[in-house]
Formats: structure tokens, sequence, C-alpha cells
């Protein structure tokens, strides 16, 4: 009696670690082939139902999830939270305080090979080191904060700001030539933008306007390329902006949008969840089925799933 309880024991513990095993492989599966996100700087959630002519932006929050309360992590401004963004951290572990920092003012709490807190792009290069992934930016503080080392194909575009035509065509020819599993094409004109003439203005609403022609032109690119169909499409931003400033406290500066698109993304959804700049890099690594580090401390948000 003792034999035979003792094997049905063993047989049930088997049967567990089996589920567990089939789940937790189960989640690693990737949810797409290709991850595209269009970074925009200083684009923030307030006053957002005001802009307008953005209708590809709007019917990707049509066809897709979205947030417009997703917050920065403090301070409310540039290199900090294109950090956590891509690091999965906040300021006090990854170390970046300043808008312009280019090393950590604290020292990391860790760093991985290449001496920098992991990134997105690192961890998928340890994971998936065949992989094509990108990063085109027309801010030279985007560099410090992506792992170049990690990355197949790293390109500072000077001189954009004005004209972000030469930015969208470089983000077009590289969708198109690589067809990337991951790529941030970064986009700094709101920022200055806004800097020069005030978030909220109609000279601010009018650059998102011109934004919203090149997000149609990516949509295309990818279209073109064949991978539309197994590509999720994210949108995301570092920190919104009052008068004509940034990097305190308010709302105003702190809340941003979040879209994301695609294969398996449910549609017309505006999810409740709470969402912090450093759920952007957990969300996308869930997408591909790649495994968080230890040192992550953000969460996909998993409501946006059908």
């Amino acid at each position: 009696m003792k034999k035979i309880l003792f094997l049905s024991c063993l047989a049930f513990l088997a049967c567990t670690g089996d589920s567990c095993s089939s789940s937790q492989q189960q989640q690693l599966l990737p949810n797409a082939k290709h991850v595209v996100m269009i970074g925009i700087d200083g684009w923030a959630a307030h006053d957002l139902g005001k802009a307008y002519d953005i209708p590809n932006i709007r019917s990707l929050m049509a066809n897709g999830s979205y947030t417009l309360h997703k917050r920065s992590v403090l301070p409310s401004a540039s290199a900090i939270n294109w950090a956590s963004m891509f690091m999965g951290a906040p300021t006090e572990m990854h170390g970046y305080t300043k808008w312009n920092s280019q090393v950590p003012e604290i020292p990391s709490t860790v760093i991985n090979n290449h001496g920098i807190y992991p990134t997105i792009y690192s961890i998928i290069r340890e994971q998936q080191p065949d992989s094509e992934t990108g990063c085109t930016f027309d801010w030279i503080g985007v560099k410090y904060v992506i792992d170049t080392l990690a990355i197949s194909h790293a390109e500072f575009i000077p001189d954009s700001y004005e004209d972000i035509n030469k930015n969208c065509t470089i983000a077009e020819n590289y969708i198109k030539e690589k067809k990337p599993f991951f790529y941030t094409a970064y986009f700094g004109t709101l920022d200055e933008t806004a800097h020069e003439h005030g978030w909220y203005t109609p000279a601010y609403f009018d650059r998102l306007a011109e934004i919203d022609k090149c997000v149609g032109r990516l949509i295309q690119a990818l279209k073109d390329a064949g991978i539309y169909d197994d590509t999720i499409l994210i949108m995301s931003s570092d920190h919104g902006g009052i008068d004509k400033g940034h990097g305190g406290m308010t709302l105003e500066e702190l809340e941003t949008p979040f879209i994301v698109c695609g294969k398996g993304i449910k549609q017309g959804f505006e999810f409740p969840d709470a969402m912090m700049q450093y759920d952007v890099p957990a969300t996308i690594a869930y997408i591909l089925g790649i495994q968080p580090p230890q040192a992550w401390v953000g969460r996909p948000v998993m409501s946006i799933f059908e």
C-alpha cells in the first residue's frame, strides 16, 4: 500500500512538473516575429484629444490597445526615461539622473559584459544572437542608453529636427532592407518644437501631424517588406511637458501615450492597467519570447493580448 502511494505521488509530481514546464515554455513563445517601436521625444498624453490631422496614430489606437496614462520615471526628462524604456528599471537602479546623461551619475546596480545596465538590445543579443536589431535616432543622447555594442545597426541622423523626411526615409529603407527582429525609430523633433513654442500649442500639434505622416510611411514600409502581418508596432514617449519645459512632477510632464497594435493585440482597447516607463521593454521582451533579466523590475502589460 505504501509503495503504491509512493508511486502515485511520484507520478503526480512528474505530471505537475511537466505542466509547469509547458506553461513556462508557452510564456516564452513569441507573439510576433518582429517588433517596431516608434519613439517620440516629448510626446505628452495631456491634450492629445486636441491634436488634429493624426489619422495614422488614431488608426493604431482604434485597431490596437493603448493608454494615455503611462508614467515617466523621475526626473521627467529625456536620457533618464529612455534609459528606463530600454533598461526595464527606474532611475535609482540604472543610475541615469540628468536629461543628457551619457553615463550613470549613480553606479548602476548591475552591468553586463559591455559595461552597461542590461538593455532590451543586449538581452536579445544574448538569447537570439543572430537576430537583426536596429536603432536610428536624431538625438545623440539615445546612443548612450541602448548598448550600441549589442545592436546590429545603430545610426545617429544629425540635422533632421526641422525636416524629419531624412530620418523617416532612413527608417523606411532599414525596415524594407533588413526586416528587423526589433527596431526603434526615434524622433526628437516634437520635443525641440515644444521647447521653442511650448507644449500643446498650434506649432506643437502641427509637428505631431508631420510625425503622423511618417508613421503612415513606416506602416507602408512594413507592408512593402512583407512583414506587416507578423509585426507588432509600438508607439511610446519619454515625457510630456508644461509651458516650454519639463523635468517636474506635474501630470502634464509625467503622463505619456503607449500604443501597441498588431498580431494578437486587442483592438480599440484602452487598457486600465497601471503602466510605468520600465514596463515597455518587459512588454517587448514578452512579445518576442525573450526572457527578461533579474535586474529588470518592469512587467509586461498582459491585458493587451487577445
